[in-house]
């Protein structure tokens, strides 16, 4: 499975990006699809994830409200709006996808190159 992360650029503190995960094809490897982020000299952190069937989604507590991930199974693309951003949202984004629906980075199998979102105050 091959993930195509894109959509990060520089946004100002209170605006909005969409980022875009597309997945090369969509097995059991790809039960659940997640963005994590990591900032510089931070750890790689869970920022949302969705399961394919059902379309269920869990945030963390820092996003929550304001992001919001999706999917469409005709495209296999995952998407993660981010709207009223943060200085503290600044991070290179990845997605990722697991057989396990987790917050946890170990549990995922497969991950995009990242894409780097940067907000300006």
């Amino acid at each position: 499975v091959q993930l195509q992360a894109s959509g990060g650029g520089l946004v100002q503190a209170g605006g909005s990006l969409r980022l875009s995960c597309a997945a090369s094809e969509r097995t059991s490897s790809t039960y659940a699809m997640g963005w994590f982020r990591q900032a510089p000299g931070k750890e790689r952190e869970f920022v949302a994830r969705i399961i394919w069937s059902g379309g269920y989604t869990y945030y963390a507590d820092s996003v929550k409200g304001r992001f919001t991930i999706s999917r469409d199974s005709d495209k296999n693309t995952i998407y993660l709006q981010m709207g009223t951003l943060k200085p503290e949202d600044t991070a290179v984004y990845y997605c990722a996808a697991g057989r396990l629906s987790s917050p946890r980075s170990s549990q995922y199998d497969y991950w995009g190159q990242g894409t780097l979102v940067t907000v300006s105050s």
